[in-house]
Order: structure tokens, then sequence, then C-alpha cells
């Protein structure tokens, strides 16, 4: 009972003090916070940063096991609880910064690579996940809450209605899964859509590498702003349709029935 009345006052603080602008939706439910903290399996000593920590409903339990990490916030009015919430569970470094400006590289030290964690605002997830690719060497995994849609787009395979460019760019730099949804009773305020967790894991190794991945951005780009175009008409400023028959392209092929594969292959013609 006394958890219960912990956690009605908090999604009561939550209610009051989310910020439309900073697209606030504050984490509440226990289980759900719970079933993160497993699908995330945090270890003493790992290199763990936080994007968007809130009020701490995961912060707490992650810090409490791995003793100290770090959390960048974008509003400075919530640092003070979160700092307060998490105080007695271990060392918690917080950023006040916006995270689609923020360094992450520079919180790795030695060889200890960083653990990505957060629930990402709706309302910059795709900008905030292409900032994050552009420092993937630093990250050894990421585990986000994020609208369930994008989710859906970010596995999806070829062939697949929504599969697109955050489907090819983020399956191009890790392995990609879906652990589970949320539904918007579990924040307060609770959002219009509905949820997911979604987990990323860098590839050891890019089997089929980019000679430029600006050029795969570029070719994956182009081709998806006319997504029902035939290759050879959305991509003919970039490439003839004799670059991509010699790379096994079909040319007449919808960008949306292309491997990432064969998106690299493309760009690689540039």
């Amino acid at each position: 009972m006394a958890e219960e009345n912990t956690q009605s006052g908090l999604c009561e603080i939550c209610m009051i003090k989310a910020r439309k602008r900073f697209g606030q939706n504050f984490l509440c439910d226990q289980n759900v916070v719970r079933r993160i903290l497993s699908a995330i399996a945090p270890q003493q000593g790992q290199n763990i940063v936080e994007i968007g920590p809130g009020f701490g409903a995961l912060t707490e339990s992650v810090l409490a096991i791995v003793g100290s990490m770090h959390a960048v916030e974008i509003d400075r009015d919530l640092i003070p609880e979160l700092i307060d919430a998490c105080s007695a569970c271990g060392d918690l470094v917080v950023h006040q910064a916006d995270a689609l400006e923020f360094d992450f590289c520079s919180l790795v030290a030695s060889v200890n690579k960083l653990r990505v964690i957060g629930n990402l605002p709706y309302n910059i997830s795709s900008p905030l996940l292409f900032h994050l690719l552009e420092q993937i060497d630093c990250i050894v995994d990421m585990h986000f809450m994020l609208q369930k849609e994008v989710v859906d787009r970010i596995v999806a395979t070829p062939g697949v209605k929504n599969y697109g460019r955050l489907s090819v760019m983020l399956q191009y730099f890790c392995v990609c899964e879906k652990l589970f949804e949320v539904s918007p009773q579990s924040f307060r305020p609770a959002p219009k859509v509905d949820s997911a967790i979604l987990r990323l894991v860098p590839h050891a190794e890019i089997l089929t590498p980019a000679h430029d991945v600006k050029n795969l951005e570029l070719v994956v780009k182009t081709a998806f702003n006319q997504r029902r175009k035939t290759l050879a008409n959305s991509l003919k400023t970039l490439l003839t349709v004799a670059q991509m028959q010699a790379v096994d392209v079909d040319a007449s092929m919808r960008p949306e029935r292309l491997t990432v594969e064969q998106f690299v292959k493309l760009a690689n013609c540039l």
C-alpha cells in the first residue's frame, strides 16, 4: 500500500510538471519499470547514460545496481528533484543539456563504452536516433521507450508498408529488436499513442560496409522521398539504370523492396 501511495503522489506531480514544449510524458507504472530493468539487465560498473530521466522512475532502479551513472536532462527545473530522489541510490551525474546537441562520446572512459537508455520525447525521437548513430563507435547498446509506430518502422523488413529510411539506416548500424509494448495509461500525462521498448545493438561487423555513410544516407533519403516511384525515377539524379544493374539491383523496383545491403551497393556506386 505504501508503494501505491508513493506512486500515486509521483503521478500527480508528473501531471502538474509535465511540459508540452519538451514533449514530456513521465513513466509512472512500476510494473513497466521492472520489465524495462529486466530487459536492460544493468551490471555494476557499467557506463550507463539515461536520456530524459524525468523524476527518476527508471533512474533509481538502475543507479542502485550500477553504483554510478550519467543522465542528460534538458529541463533544469526537474534536476533538483531528480538528484534528491536518487541521492540514496548512488552517484548520479546530471548534465543539463539538449540531448540533440550532447557529445555522448565525452562520457566514455578508456575502453568502457556507453550503454544508453531513456524514454525519448516523441517529437524528437528520429533526429535524436540519427544523432546517436553519429556516435555509434562509443556505444555498446541502447534501450529506448519510443512511440510504437516509430519502433515498428525501425524493425520493419523489406516489402512491409512502413519499411523506410529509418528502417534502413538503423538496421545498417544495429541489430534492432522490439521487446514489448507499453500502454498510454503507464504515463502521466497519458500520451495519445501506444509506446514500445526498442533494443539497438551495434553490429560487431558490418558485412557490406558503405564506402561513405553520407552517400548511403543520400541514396536512402532520395529513394524514400518518392517511395511510390521506381528506383529508375526516384534515383535518376544520382544513378543511371546501368549502374543499378551493375550491382544486381532491379531499377524497376520501388525502394521498399530493397534490402539494406542493396542500398549500400547503390551508395557505393556514387
